[in-house]
């Protein structure tokens, strides 16, 4: 896979077109790439590989290189691979020759200068091109609908092919088999270059620039200066004109107004905590504070050796509990698994949590609304 990252790159792309001069802000800081990065870095090669081979194309196949395989991963870039190969099978029920790319860059610098970005999967039709988009972390569950790196891809794929394919809409669909999430939106030819001429073009011209204004937001959770970024700073600082000492005081539409920036605060505190640890580990000294060692639990130097001298003193050292539900579906298999245990496995309801009015799932019903409710005239 390419290493290479353009200024402007389309996995960057909703945090520069919100907040254009974090674009250049950023380009300085060197990048330290995360176990969470490298993983799915991983993950990608894997799924490239399932594919390419499903598909004859005779690839070497990378397990032995890679650092973060496990079974979960071999099954993820599996589910992934059967995904695109139902896809390609029922686009060819419509277009006798289709063509698919995989890992391919996607230049979509007509819009904006240097950008390009690396698209997983892409297939060429008459009627209505798909662009697929693996993401193999389960921490923030990603949607196709308006996405910026998936527009960008699309604007890419349109720039090499749509002189020759006949291409009226485009079909973007991220696959996140961790979280269970396929998410597929579709956007005509037409919305998708006004979106690029109206909305793209002026924004990736301030990026590129250094100019525009600074945004904080939800995107600020991969931006690298988001320690240090005063813009985020002053945002969260905001919260303290609130007096918490007092919470009787407080209105609800006080309240109202708190609540839709808690994490975002919650989440500046831990990047600020995380900062100034890094730095003190590098020498820096700050007022008032120290490094120091954190608990630690104590652990076996070599577990096969402790089981063999606990055994060979007359005990069993190991405990026997039943498979979890996951391990035991892998065990039996899917079919076997709803077979026997379809009546012996229930869903609980989920813990309450309080969610913006934008979240997707129904509103939570307690028992005592319910019961209200049914007693109303």
């Amino acid at each position: 896979m390419p290493s290479e990252h353009a200024l402007l790159s389309s996995s960057s792309s909703k945090r520069w077109l919100n907040c254009p001069p974090s674009a250049r802000l950023c380009e300085a800081v060197e990048d330290s790439p995360s176990p969470y990065a490298e993983e799915g870095t991983d993950a990608h090669t894997l799924c490239q590989y399932k594919l390419e081979l499903a598909l004859g194309m005779n690839p070497e196949n990378p397990v032995e290189n890679l650092t973060y395989y496990n079974q979960e991963m071999d099954e993820c870039a599996e589910n992934y691979k059967d995904y695109v190969l139902e896809v390609l099978e029922e686009i060819k029920q419509t277009c006798s020759d289709p063509l698919i790319f995989i890992e391919q860059k996607l230049d979509y610098s007509k819009w904006v200068e240097g950008g390009f970005g690396t698209g997983d999967c892409v297939i060429v039709a008459d009627g209505v091109m798909h662009i697929i988009d693996y993401k193999h972390g389960k921490g923030v569950k990603v949607d196709s609908q308006d996405n910026p790196q998936m527009k960008l891809y699309a604007l890419g794929a349109l720039a090499i092919f749509d002189g020759i394919y006949d291409i009226n809409s485009i079909s973007m669909t991220i696959f996140q088999p961790r979280l269970a999430n396929v998410s597929e939106s579709v956007i005509s030819k037409d919305e998708l270059l006004d979106w690029a001429e109206n909305i793209l073009v002026p924004k990736a011209k301030l990026a590129y620039e250094g100019k525009g204004d600074f945004v904080c937001g939800e995107w600020c959770q991969f931006c690298k200066v988001k320690q240090t970024c005063r813009k985020r700073a002053e945002a969260n600082m905001q919260l303290a004109k609130f007096d918490f000492q007092k919470p009787p005081l407080i209105e609800d539409s006080e309240i109202e107004e708190i609540l839709p920036r808690l994490d975002a605060l919650a989440a500046w505190v831990e990047d600020i905590k995380a900062y100034a640890l890094a730095q003190a580990l590098s020498g820096h000294k700050w007022k008032g504070y120290k490094v120091v060692e954190g608990r630690a639990n104590r652990k076996y130097t070599d577990e096969k050796a402790v089981a063999a001298t606990v055994s060979s003193a007359g005990y069993d050292p190991f405990e026997k509990k039943l498979l979890g539900i996951t391990e035991m579906q892998k065990m039996l298999g899917k079919n076997k698994f709803e077979e026997l245990l379809s009546s012996l496995v229930i869903k609980p309801q989920g813990k309450p949590t309080l969610a913006p009015d934008s979240d997707k799932r129904p509103e939570f019903t307690t028992a005592k609304a319910e019961f209200n409710d049914n007693t109303e005239d």
